[in-house]
């Protein structure tokens, strides 16, 4: 526990930690404190001078951001004085920002604006011409309109400190000081990040400018649908529809804080898109055209197929699902079907680690405080990318040593204080230095490293005192996962924790392979088979040729549904009730925010219809909370959960996964030997550097309903006319339109006369 010393704050005495921060204690305390600079987390700036208090025995007013509690210290934040340098400050923010609130998309929300309200002076004495500037794009994701900065330098904090990429940053110097890009165009993830922190109405989220007021918007909580960091975030709707995802503090307390990756904030457009399946669809001869048709005549078709393959049915679940929904399926296929013949459609599965989880799974809270951090594969700035920002701060805030295990120099390598760059082919191999120390030149030669970088990495993690995490990538294999998962209590000791993080690649990956004890792979699910049940889509449709009947619930029209005789609308993550659970184990509420689209339905709710027709119930009642609770009675994971635990995310539910130490591994240590002493003793190294969004911009079937997701995947082009938008200038494949807007000329970069 912190040290406690006593702070008196506008004649009121309190105990606090020794050393915390001044605004931080003030504002625990109830008392309020404008600021807009300052960001909790994030290096000081102490720019924007709002924050001032008075404090006994100091000359004038001091910045609270920028002082910490000392025992006896004395403040006044609420006086005539303070008042006085609190208006004054306010004033001179709005010297040049424009006062056309009617039409920002933070009217409603701008912290300039609530401040100014309180702490401020609406009306101005400056009566000189305001620095105008045109609102352009920054990139199809970015709007931007100058003018309205107020240079707090958020943006440029977050995206050197959270990011790393330094894309955006102040140019110029005092009245002329801008932010802006390099080259005028953003080249980065495009996460967003920067538009959330803004205070003002200077950055612009591009998808959603302009559709709505904030305050006519439904915020609904929820959980990520594309990673499995568990990123949470707050879903804006109005009239049935969904205009934008957010993860602002003031909706959301979350562990992500307003962090969140350019899918999560963006790609939601896939949930009211034109191409949603509407109706249930059945294709009444092989080869032939899916045909709409009630919800009544496909689940009559459906139950008497499957009740006429009787256990030749299989059932395969898609760890995009939320756990309700795969438990769903299991229980058709144990229940309703009685072959126990179901699988998950993962195309990385991760369940060695759990099956030989010798140390906690840690939370992303500790890896911003971790002491040493090893990347064994993986490349979390790309599919987890809160786990790749908590690593970040962790090495640039907190000091943090980060090793990077990797046969490609990921982006997030140059974060690391040792890159242990390894051969192609060679990851797995590279598990065996957690067995036997005597191997460590052979398995350097064949890794194509020093045998000193594996004694460094070694020492690096013996001579750590806090916590140690270990983080696996998804590409590692089963001997791998299970011989480093296993061995990882071994380097625990005094004064040393050791941690895993395993980085799962779907959002409910490890949810699904909770929730499915007993399961088998995909492919013996489906050569086992002669009639198959599909809750999303496989990995490799291709294998579904030949069977007699499949079932495949789903949003959109994909390779899956191509070999379907019946496809059934399921609804989207935004318009179902449910649970994810995240790589730390969290347990976390999925939240309905707008109705089912069409006639879809939720997954969960499709099969036990299903099974019901069939005859052979498997749901008592028909509520998400209710399966959950035939979760928690099932899975000793979840024993005792249930929903109400999962409000607050301070205090996260959490799936108690067993230790299991003292775990037989030596097959998996022979396997892996065997495997060293095949590769060969010179091998070729990855030398090029992967583009940043080489995979968050991929399009998938979700993230291809967004349009500006078609231009980061193709490049992201920058247009000739930074005014208007980059999808008037560029077709979906990145091509200037044969119309494109006239390149930008003087009169655009002038000031507007009077």
């Amino acid at each position: 526990m912190s040290e406690q010393i006593k702070v008196t704050i506008n004649e009121q005495e309190f105990e606090v930690d020794k050393g915390a921060r001044l605004i931080e204690v003030c504002r625990e305390k109830g008392f309020g404190i404008p600021s807009f600079c300052y960001y909790k987390d994030l290096e000081l700036q102490a720019s924007c001078r709002m924050c001032l208090v008075r404090i006994e025995k100091m000359p004038k007013l001091q910045t609270s951001c920028t002082i910490t509690c000392t025992d006896g210290m004395v403040v006044t934040t609420q006086s005539e004085e303070v008042e006085k340098a609190q208006r004054a400050m306010g004033e001179f923010l709005l010297t040049n920002h424009p006062l056309d609130c009617p039409v920002c998309d933070r009217g409603g929300e701008c912290e300039l604006q609530e401040v100014i309200f309180d702490w401020g002076d609406v009306e101005e004495r400056f009566t000189e011409d305001k620095n105008r500037a045109p609102e352009k794009y920054l990139s199809p994701i970015v709007a931007n309109d100058p003018q309205r900065c107020i240079l707090c330098k958020r943006c440029t904090r977050v995206c050197d400190e959270w990011m790393g990429e330094d894309a955006i940053e102040a140019g110029n110097r005092g009245a002329n000081t801008v932010i802006g890009t390099y080259g005028g165009w953003l080249n980065c993830s495009q996460c967003g990040n920067c538009i959330e922190v803004c205070p003002t109405g200077t950055l612009l989220d591009g998808v959603y400018r302009h559709e709505t007021r904030p305050w006519e918007l439904e915020q609904t909580v929820s959980t990520d649908v594309y990673g499995s960091d568990g990123m949470q975030i707050s879903i804006g709707s109005r009239a049935g529809r969904v205009h934008r995802i957010v993860a602002r503090d003031r909706y959301v307390n979350g562990l992500n804080g307003e962090f969140l990756d350019v899918k999560a904030r963006f790609a939601h457009e896939f949930i009211d898109h034109a191409d949603r399946v509407k109706t249930p669809m059945i294709r009444y001869s092989k080869g032939g055209k899916l045909i709409p048709a009630t919800w009544d005549a496909a689940l009559k078709l459906v139950a008497d197929k499957f009740k006429k393959h009787g256990k030749s049915v299989g059932v395969v679940a898609s760890p995009r699902l939320t756990n309700e929904a795969v438990f769903t399926l299991k229980k058709f296929a144990t229940d309703a079907v009685g072959s126990g013949n179901f699988a998950v459609s993962d195309a990385s599965d991760m369940s060695a680690v759990f099956e030989n989880l010798s140390v906690p799974l840690c939370s992303h809270k500790d890896i911003r405080h971790a002491s040493t951090i090893v990347l064994i594969g993986g490349e979390p700035d790309e599919e987890q990318s809160f786990t790749a920002k908590q690593i970040r701060q962790a090495v640039r805030n907190g000091g943090a040593k980060f090793v990077c295990v990797n046969e490609t120099p990921i982006n997030l390598s140059r974060r690391a204080t040792q890159f242990i760059h390894i051969n192609t082919g060679t990851i797995d191999a590279f598990a065996l230095m957690t067995v036997d120390p005597s191997q460590d030149n052979n398995i350097a030669a064949k890794l194509g490293i020093e045998s000193a970088a594996i004694d460094e990495l070694r020492k690096t993690i013996l001579d750590s005192q806090g916590d140690v995490i270990l983080m696996l990538g998804s590409e590692l294999s089963v001997a791998a996962q299970a011989v480093i998962a296993a061995n990882a209590v071994s380097l625990e000791a005094e004064g040393r924790r050791i941690l895993l993080h395993p980085l799962a690649r779907y959002n409910n990956s490890v949810g699904a392979l909770d929730v499915t004890e007993g399961r088998r792979s995909v492919d013996e699910v489906v050569k086992a088979s002669k009639a198959l049940l599909i809750g999303g889509s496989l990995q490799d449709a291709s294998i579904l040729s030949g069977r007699d009947f499949v079932v495949v619930q789903e949003l959109f029209q994909t390779e899956t549904t191509d070999h379907a005789d019946v496809v059934l609308p399921a609804a989207s993550f935004a318009e179902v009730d449910g649970t994810f659970t995240n790589n730390a184990g969290n347990v976390q509420r999925v939240r309905k925010a707008v109705d089912p689209l069409h006639q879809s339905r939720a997954d969960w709710m499709i099969t036990s219809l299903i099974a019901k027709e069939m005859g052979a119930p498997i749901t008592v009642e028909l509520s998400a909370s209710a399966i959950f609770r035939a979760i928690a009675d099932e899975v000793p994971a979840y024993a005792g959960l249930r929903y109400p635990a999962m409000k607050d995310e301070s205090t996260p539910a959490k799936a108690e996964h067993p230790l299991k130490k003292g775990t037989d591994i030596s097959a998996h240590v022979e396997q892996l030997s065997k495997l060293l002493a095949e590769l060969p003793d010179s091998g070729a190294k990855i030398t090029a550097v992967p583009r940043v969004g080489h995979k968050l911009h991929r399009l998938t079937t979700m993230t291809s309903k967004t349009a500006q997701f078609h231009l980061l995947a193709h490049g992201n082009p920058k247009p000739d006319n930074l005014l208007v938008s980059p999808l008037a200038q560029f077709d979906l494949e990145g091509n200037p339109r044969a119309n494109a807007a006239a390149a930008v000329g003087a009169a655009d970069r002038s000031v507007p006369a009077k």
